[in-house]
């Protein structure tokens, strides 16, 4: 069966550097949004997703997904999505609540969500999952304790910050192997997200279409035929 559609956003804010290419302009997101539903196309969190799936219900739906949990999800994503009548999923790092994106060697710092905002995004309608504890790739924590406290743990540090059960996981850099899938079904979450399509995946790496400040209506119907092709 083929993966349903989901896209994988990270920042939506004004911005003048963006070395990383994570950051999407308000009214480029405003825009992406409205093509979405000059399609007939609904964002939905992936709890609601995989759960119409489920169900059959899901024709018509997208997942958007938000990694990394950036403070600018409360500024303007969630005005924008409201609006539009969406949901999305938010991706946060357990151990950064309130801190910065310090794993990027080079850029402009970007503020991630408190636990104010994380409550604050929930209660607005929106999943919280776990993007492990630091932002670290998980391929490379060897030791069974440091991979299960960046799986494991974090899930029960968010599920007392955010008061919601946390179904999903979203892998760092989208690094993942055997362990790493494993470990993040082995605690207990629904799904997995993971970037690329590879010979793991299924429903705990589910591939996404990344989404940029230069995706118009051309390159996100491009994207769109692409996803619907792939076998």
């Amino acid at each position: 069966m083929r993966e349903p559609p989901v896209l994988m956003y990270h920042s939506v804010a004004p911005y003048d550097q963006d070395p990383h290419l994570v950051t999407v302009r308000p009214a480029r997101f405003e825009q992406q949004l409205r093509w979405l539903r000059r399609r007939g196309l609904r964002g939905t969190s992936m709890r609601e997703l995989l759960a119409a799936r489920r169900d059959g219900t899901d024709r018509g739906l997208v997942g958007l997904t938000f990694d990394d949990g950036y403070a600018d999800f409360c500024e303007y994503v969630l005005p924008a999505l409201a609006r539009f009548g969406f949901t999305a999923t938010v991706f946060v790092l357990a151990d950064l609540l309130g801190g910065t994106n310090s794993w990027d060697a080079a850029g402009p710092r970007k503020a991630l969500m408190t636990a104010e905002e994380i409550r604050h995004a929930a209660a607005g309608g929106m999943e919280i999952g776990s993007h492990g504890r630091r932002h670290v790739s998980l391929t490379s924590r060897g030791d069974g304790d440091v991979l299960t406290a960046e799986v494991a743990g974090s899930r029960a540090v968010l599920r007392e910050v955010s008061g919601q059960e946390v179904a999903g996981f979203c892998y760092p850099y989208g690094h993942l192997d055997e362990l790493t899938v494993g470990a993040v079904r082995a605690a207990g979450y629904d799904y997995g997200c993971a970037i690329w399509r590879s010979r793991l995946t299924g429903p705990h790496a589910l591939p996404r279409t990344y989404i940029g400040d230069r995706d118009g209506s051309l390159r996100l119907l491009a994207k769109w035929y692409r996803h619907h092709l792939r076998r």
